[in-house]
């Protein structure tokens, strides 16, 4: 035993979805102040009541493990959380608990109903909350609401926002390769490949969002408007004939974006940003060409929505978008050149 730290055994408790720097904040300081810790991790069946796209538990306590490995947390045990207080109102070896202010009042309630059971009160250590770049209480609800990363930054950089950024001859390769899965199907008939992406949509998922007039279309023909869809009137970079053009009535909202070939702009980011925020069907109508949006799409969506777009000659990408998806599209940004 460390003499050195004030208490034994600490506990922490919570359902530590998406391990981001607020966690950290808690597991250090219950590191720093006792001998033993132990995290109760909230199991999926509560996780899940607070939103449908919370990680599994098995993935929870693997993020805490992996911290604990990093962190010389060799004394870190992780338990499963069943109820709203586990075992803090019994737990007879326990000393202290780690709490935000947020969270304390539920400390001191654990305490009373420890005195109930005659048992010392847990001495509570109140950690601050990490105010993230909007100025807000870094959460995991707002990095599921893809508004800020793991450490509370935002997705896209204050210079890529106002700035026109270009493409780089270097990634065009890249940029081909999908980065989501492939639906094949006959290029002539798009619904083979589209019924096919459809059919292995998550149970759960956030916004339906489709980039080309091909891929618009298709579903609009299945009778399935999606959330957001974004055209430029092109296919191939050859004009569509009428009878090609998306019926843009059957949205509920129409929205307009500048945007060059090979280019992305703050006209589509914002267009697209105010399409993200609404609550109703919008398309996008994008003078010049959508084919990178979804780089723009994926950063600033939430965790959950799904990304369709055609891949000329073998069908329909569908790509989910998660944090792995979010950090690779802020990473090839990153490459582009600014204008």
């Amino acid at each position: 035993m460390d003499t050195s730290k004030r208490y034994n055994c600490c506990l922490v408790g919570g359902t530590f979805d998406r391990f981001h720097m607020g966690h950290n904040l808690l597991l250090s300081a219950a590191l720093r102040n006792s001998n033993t810790v132990e995290v109760h991790v909230t199991v999926d069946s509560i996780a899940s009541q607070k939103s449908p796209f919370v990680e599994s538990y098995d993935n929870r306590v693997e993020n805490v493990l992996t911290w604990a490995s990093k962190n010389k947390g060799n004394n870190i045990k992780v338990f499963p959380l069943n109820d709203s207080y586990g075992p803090a109102p019994k737990h007879s070896t326990a000393d202290s608990i780690v709490a935000t202010e947020e969270t304390r009042s539920s400390c001191e309630l654990i305490n009373d109903m420890r005195r109930d059971n005659g048992l010392q009160p847990l001495e509570i250590i109140t950690v601050p909350h990490i105010i993230d770049f909007h100025g807000e209480i870094l959460s995991s609800s707002r990095i599921r609401s893809g508004i800020v990363d793991t450490d509370g930054n935002p997705w896209l950089s204050e210079e890529l926002r106002g700035s026109i950024v270009k493409m780089v001859p270097n990634l065009d390769n890249e940029l081909k390769t999908p980065m989501g899965k492939i639906f094949q199907g006959p290029e002539d008939i798009p619904e083979i490949a589209m019924s096919s992406a459809l059919e292995n949509l998550p149970e759960n998922r956030a916004s339906l969002v489709a980039v080309g007039d091909v891929t618009v279309k298709t579903l609009l023909d299945m009778e399935i408007i999606p959330d957001i869809g974004l055209v430029d009137g092109m296919t191939k970079r050859a004009s569509l004939c009428e009878e090609d053009l998306v019926d843009a009535t059957l949205f509920d909202e129409v929205l307009n974006a500048k945007n060059p070939a090979g280019r992305l702009t703050p006209s589509l980011l914002e267009s697209l940003e105010k399409a993200i925020s609404m609550q109703s069907s919008v398309i996008i109508h994008v003078d010049g060409e959508e084919d990178l949006a979804p780089l723009y799409i994926h950063c600033l969506a939430p965790i959950g929505t799904v990304v369709l777009y055609g891949q000329p000659r073998q069908g329909v990408v569908s790509q989910i978008t998660t944090l792995d998806v979010k950090t690779r599209c802020r990473e090839l940004l990153s490459l582009f050149e600014v204008l």
